[in-house]
């Protein structure tokens, strides 16, 4: 298989470059992190430019466009921003609208979207239900003609600025099994009964995350995503290109915290010379680089067996467990290399080795990335 870039994929990386450089500087990152705020001018700039809208359909506006091409831009992006600043998250959204939402759900999305906002949050973890989806417990009743949603969602990101909430249910009076009882409706965020507390996270501070209270929130029987009983199976759509995303995303931040460190290791003088000529630097420097490479290879080709209609619950899987940690080992050695400096606020080694142990968690574990690779695993070799 061939992993050279297209000529279309050149130029658009370079158009991509030049927007960073003009729109997103250090200086403006650095802004975003100190003030927990959205990159909501970038977001718009991408938008304006059709980065924002790869891989959306054009009848909505968007360019189609490959899954490789789509990691590309997300893996450039974080690279050059040092920052974990969405490129394909706009994508996932308007397919699941477009695969499960009605014609309401699907302008206020694209609405929302064109102005470099997002429309919704997932409202899918609770206290008690993390990586155990089953364990869900948040109700959808009927009575009087209108349905009514109670329950206790944790761990919600952006849930303070998106207006709507796709907010998963559990029918417990149904005799399926937990899996085929679990709904998506389409909730305000605004609407009475909804009541948010903040929390606060180690990194990724640009966004927000959220205790979610939902207390009698009244909805109408149009608010149903897709259809009943079905909500787990809509989750799962996208959660492969998701993880493809989240591997690219950690790749770019790797290969920016190994430039970074290889930078400082020819300036840094100790000892009378150059700490990049000792050995120990050296080795790490090797082995930072062949991390960056396999996780390369990992997520083009992932991302080709997509395009090419292979399976890949296998392989997306174990690209997204072996980046996200490979991506906080290069980082950790970068900000080794660079030692008390690699340690300070002030220094985006040590704001990317924040955002990138995130990686290990969001999307999947580590553990529930080897649960779903390990039975593929043991599949595969079954015959």
């Amino acid at each position: 298989m061939d992993f050279k870039k297209t000529e279309e994929q050149e130029l658009l990386l370079e158009g991509l470059s030049e927007l960073i450089a003009r729109e997103c500087p250090e200086d403006y990152v650095k802004e975003c992190y100190e003030k927990h705020e959205l990159p909501t001018k970038f977001n718009k700039a991408l938008i304006d430019n059709g980065f924002g809208l790869l891989g959306i359909p054009e009848e909505y506006g968007g360019t189609p466009c490959d899954v490789l091409t789509l990691m590309l831009v997300a893996e450039e992006t974080a690279r050059l921003t040092g920052a974990p600043f969405g490129v394909g998250g706009n994508a996932l959204q308007v397919d699941d609208m477009l695969a499960f939402g009605n014609d309401e759900q699907k302008k206020i999305t694209m609405d929302y979207l064109m102005q470099g906002r997002m429309a919704f949050c997932l409202g899918i973890s609770e206290p008690q239900a993390g990586s155990d989806n089953n364990a869900i417990a948040t109700t959808a009743t009927r009575r009087d003609g209108k349905v009514y949603i109670n329950g206790h969602k944790t761990w919600i990101t952006d849930a303070t600025r998106s207006p709507y909430m796709l907010c998963v249910t559990r029918d417990f009076d149904s005799p399926k099994p937990p899996a085929q009882a679990m709904s998506m409706w389409w909730l305000p965020t605004d609407a009475p009964g909804v009541k948010m507390e903040p929390l606060h996270k180690v990194g990724h501070v640009t966004s927000s995350l959220s205790e979610v209270y939902l207390e009698d929130v009244e909805l109408e029987e149009k608010d149903l995503v897709g259809r009943e009983g079905n909500g787990f199976f809509q989750l799962m759509k996208n959660f492969e290109i998701e993880r493809i995303l989240m591997a690219a995303m950690s790749l770019g931040l790797a290969e920016a915290g190994l430039e970074d460190a290889a930078k400082y290791a020819n300036q840094r003088v100790q000892f009378g010379q150059k700490i990049g000529n000792f050995q120990q630097i050296q080795e790490k420097l090797s082995f930072m680089e062949i991390k960056v490479q396999n996780m390369k290879n990992y997520v083009y080709k992932t991302a080709w067996e997509k395009d090419n209609g292979l399976d890949v619950q296998l392989s997306s899987s174990l690209a997204k467990l072996y980046c996200a940690q490979a991506g906080f080992e290069v980082l950790d050695d970068a900000m080794q290399i660079m030692g008390g400096l690699g340690y300070m606020e002030d220094c985006r080694i040590a704001r990317m080795w924040k955002d990138s142990r995130m990686h290990r968690i969001g999307g999947g574990t580590d553990q529930i990335m080897v649960h779903i690779a390990g039975r593929q695993i043991l599949k595969k070799y079954s015959k």
